[in-house]
Order: C-alpha cells, then structure tokens, then sequence
C-alpha cells in the first residue's frame, strides 16, 4: 500500500474510551454509531473499532452496523480480531503484538477471497501491525502488513499497561527503518500531531481527542494537517 492511500488522521473508536467519556451514551448502540457519524461527516475516511472487553457476540454486532454505516464512505478497521472483521465485511485487521501474526492473517484472508470471490474488498484487505520499539519496526517491516503502527509516541491513557513513550523521536528512526506507510499513535492530539507528521508519520492514529466533539475534532485534525 501507497503511504498515499493511508488518511492523514486514523481516527480509532474505542468503545472504553467512549464509554468512559460520555457515559451519559453508556453501550447505547445507536450512540455508538452517532459517533461514528459524526467522525466521518467530520471528514474520517477510515475509522478502526476497537473493543478490548467485549464478548464475541457484541464485537460483531457492532462491527456488522459499523459495515453498515461506512460501506463505500470509510474503509473499517476491526481490531484484533480477523475472523469477526471477515464475518462482519470489514475492509481490515489490525494486530498487536501478541495476536495472530501478519502472515496467518493474510493467510486467512486470502483464503476466504479465494472461497467466496468478492468477499474480501476489491481495494484489497488491509493488515496493520503494531510496534512499541525500533526493533520491532525493524521486523514488521518484513512483514506482509499494510501499514505499521508505532507509539506510544506520547503518554496515553488508552491502554491499561502502556509501553514506554518513544517520544517524537522515536517516531524519526521508525521512519528511517521502514518505507511502509507509518501510522503514530499514543496521546496525539490537535495541539501536537504536527510535530508528529513532521517527524515522518504519513498518519496519526487519534482516540482521545476525538470523543467529546469528534465532528469539530477531525475537521481540525484535517486543517492542522493538510
């Protein structure tokens, strides 16, 4: 994949972080997916849905409205979980460390393409692999994914257990040890991602700063990072 094709902002859905921060939505699935409007009307041409905690059943059920709302407006990321992403006609997986590997991912997508023509995205079907250091960067690199992501750039508090913040300059020798598309994730917001894609990110991948106003948010994003 082209560093072009990848959209400057990665907004991700994160339904903790969703519910934590709005909870006057609570697990409203309709208010789930009035955010997801508002991201795309907002400008996203990509959303990834993430649910650490939720059971197979709600992933799906989620994923499958998500389908719904973004076919042929945005490309779906599902996280994690590849087997729910085909089932749900997602348009990609993303994958961290201690998930299936890239390969079988791939392996297993393109044997679905292969059993039922059409099913997998004529675009083609995105992998995205996460990395915390250069070294793993290194080895995502030789690796069939799409896109590496890479972070915490910043400190964050999306994940329980983050990994150390590599800072600005992390995101600098990422990009010299890779020439796939490089997507920066970890506490960026409208007031640092600059720095962020100046440092060699084609992409920033936003949580946080997205939930509370998410259609005035990326309509800023963009601006900032035209």
């Amino acid at each position: 994949m082209a560093a072009s094709h990848l959209p400057r902002i990665y907004p991700i859905l994160d339904v903790a972080q969703w519910k934590a921060r709005a909870p006057e939505a609570r697990s409203s699935l309709s208010s789930l997916m009035h955010f997801a409007e508002e991201l795309m009307e907002g400008g996203a041409a990509l959303i990834q849905y993430r649910n650490k905690s939720g059971t197979a059943r709600e992933i799906l059920g989620h994923a499958r409205e998500l389908r719904r709302l973004t076919r042929e407006r945005a490309r779906l990321i599902v996280n994690d979980r590849i087997d729910l992403c085909l089932a749900a006609g997602g348009d990609g997986v993303h994958l961290g460390q201690d998930d299936l590997s890239p390969a079988a991912a791939r392996q297993i997508a393109e044997s679905v393409a292969r059993g039922e023509p059409g099913a997998v995205l004529e675009a083609g079907f995105w992998i995205g692999f996460s990395t915390h250091c250069l070294e793993q960067v290194r080895e995502a690199d030789g690796m069939p994914v799409d896109y590496i992501a890479v972070g915490p750039v910043f400190a964050t508090g999306s994940k329980a257990n983050p990994d150390p913040v590599i800072g600005v300059e992390g995101v600098r020798r990422a990009r010299g040890a890779t020439a796939k598309p490089l997507v920066a994730i970890g506490g960026i917001t409208r007031e640092n991602c600059g720095r962020v894609i100046e440092a060699g990110a084609d992409s920033v991948a936003v949580i946080s700063d997205l939930v509370q106003s998410p259609r005035k948010a990326m309509r800023e994003f963009l601006d900032i990072l035209r």
